[in-house]
């Protein structure tokens, strides 16, 4: 096994500042709660001017007139802990908490997946810096010893020395042969100098070791297991053991919310929509890595903006709430990104924002995309152009015109709502939701004299104008002016008897006198010879 540790050690702080850009120069700080606050952490601007951890925020505010502080917030900490395991949920099934800043990841069966442990220590760090989190990464063969590597701030191990150093505990025998089992000594030479008030260790148990004169792992290991284990408690002997590897540590997994909630709070409220951009990004990223966490795309989101002197208070303005709905199910974060903030343009905001929080409504089962096969390859994220507008124009500015079993030419066709259950183009016209073992049961027997497919065989074989008139125009006297030259024709469709809206004509391909292809076609419904020329499409 090989665990992954990723620990933010700043996150009281980053709970408030991920929505800010990193270019921001206004000092913040989170303090305590009580009659005599102090400062817990603090951004750089801030410690610039001299704030530090433990001070008294009356010392701070002398220091600095203009800081910004807020009280720490453990719930919001909590969230953004789940948040950031959420995410890394698509890197590996094995994720497990480990409050109240860390979370663990078994890794080793995703090594090769993605392209070796340097690429999936990038792939982890900057995942991270993305989210909006500083964090700081750390590896070992055991859950524990991750955990203890992060918090200590040592270098861990070389990524060559960590690959040739995984010590398999799950595939060993139970009992005396995994008793016996000796972990590498490069990991246990890297791992027992640690002080123990870094571990999960019961800091009263710490305390006493302390007292004694025992503050390192390998002090502690060196006592007697029995005594040791009268003064401390058999606890603190067992996490001695799940450190080094001697027994399992079996870590309660991590399961993602079956439906995303992310939330974001401002550090100050913000009056344009164009400042809410970078933060809508944070959110996205982790709608994403909860959406290939789970192997779905989302096709409905709800990104709702909560106005100043409105949370937590019963009256004042109600939050915006901006709905969208996706052409086709999507998770990749460029497509997302483009689409809400080509929506958040044609946002007025009534108030300024203090909060945002991005829900996903509907969701789809996606399939992931194959690997390539060389090296590097990679298919950058596209938007498609029917979300672009409807982002831009409106949801009912866009419809779709899908094809009917008509033959008449003004009622072949009709509109559609666009949305992630609709289909595009002809191939896809008439795919079916139903199960496919239904389908298969239900479909008609097939003509095996039949080639090609039943869709394109329903397709008139005559050509059609791109633009349709939404009434035929009468062409009068205008063919006698001057004759028109046909082109293809006459096209007889005779159709409509059943509904008391019957048509009779033949249609020609024409040429005008300005030299635009045209459709028309004569009306034979009172007569063969006394039939009206009609004009009813113009083609590109």
């Amino acid at each position: 096994m090989l665990w992954a540790c990723l620990l933010l050690p700043a996150l009281p702080l980053d709970v408030f500042t991920r929505a800010q850009s990193p270019g921001t120069k206004n000092p913040f700080a989170v303090t305590t709660v009580g009659r005599t606050p102090r400062i817990v952490s603090a951004n750089d601007c801030a410690r610039d001017t001299g704030i530090h951890s433990g001070q008294l925020v009356s010392a701070a505010l002398a220091l600095s007139p203009d800081l910004v502080v807020r009280n720490r917030d453990p719930g919001a900490e909590s969230a953004a802990l789940a948040a950031v395991a959420t995410w890394a949920t698509q890197l590996t099934p094995a994720v497990a908490l480990a409050p109240p800043d860390a979370v663990l990841a078994e890794i080793g069966g995703s090594l090769r997946l993605f392209g070796g442990l340097p690429k999936l220590a990038a792939r982890l760090s900057s995942g991270a810096r993305d989210l909006g989190y500083t964090a700081r990464l750390a590896f070992a063969p055991t859950p524990a010893a991750a955990l203890l590597f992060a918090r200590s701030e040592q270098p861990t191990l070389d990524f060559s020395r960590i690959a040739c150093s995984q010590i398999d505990f799950s595939q060993r025998a139970a009992g005396n042969a995994l008793a016996k089992a000796k972990p590498d000594a490069d990991f246990l030479n890297a791992l027992l100098p640690l002080p123990l008030s870094l571990t999960e260790a019961d800091p009263n148990a710490v305390a006493l070791l302390a007292a004694a004169g025992v503050t390192t792992l390998w002090q502690a290991c060196a006592l007697p297991r029995a005594a040791l284990a009268r003064r401390v408690g058999a606890d603190f002997v067992a996490l001695l053991d799940r450190v080094r590897g001697l027994i399992p540590d079996p870590r309660p997994p991590f399961v993602s919310p079956p439906r995303y909630i992310g939330k974001i709070d401002l550090p100050a409220p913000v009056e344009n929509v164009e400042a809410l951009a970078f933060a809508v990004n944070r959110l996205v990223f982790e709608l994403a890595g909860w959406l290939s966490g789970r192997g779905l795309g989302v096709s409905e989101m709800a990104l709702a903006l909560a106005h100043e002197r409105y949370i937590g208070v019963k009256t004042g303005v109600p939050a915006t709430t901006v709905s969208f709905a996706l052409a086709a199910p999507a998770r990749e974060p460029a497509h997302l990104v483009a689409v809400l903030r080509e929506r958040l343009a044609r946002v007025a905001l009534p108030a300024p924002v203090e909060a945002i929080r991005l829900t996903s409504v509907a969701t789809t089962p996606l399939a992931s995309r194959n690997l390539g096969l060389l090296p590097g390859e990679n298919v950058a994220a596209t938007v498609p152009l029917v979300d672009r507008l409807r982002a831009r124009l409106g949801e009912d500015a866009v419809a779709l015109v899908t094809p009917r079993a008509e033959h008449r030419p003004e009622r072949a066709w009709r509109d559609a709502p666009v949305n992630a259950g609709a289909t595009f183009g002809p191939a896809s016209a008439g795919r079916s939701t139903e199960p496919i073992h239904r389908r298969l049961k239900s479909a008609p027997r097939q003509d095996p004299r039949m080639t090609l497919p039943a869709q394109q065989l329903l397709l008139p074989a005559a050509r059609r104008p791109v633009w349709l008139f939404a009434e035929p125009e009468p062409l009068g006297h205008r063919l006698e002016v001057q004759p028109w030259v046909l082109r293809d024709g006459p096209e007889r469709i005779e159709s409509g008897w059943w509904d008391g809206t019957d048509v009779r004509r033949d249609y020609f391909v024409t040429e005008n006198s300005r030299g635009e292809t045209v459709w028309i076609y004569r009306d034979h419904r009172y007569g063969i010879d006394d039939g009206e020329w009609f004009l009813h499409g113009i083609f590109a």
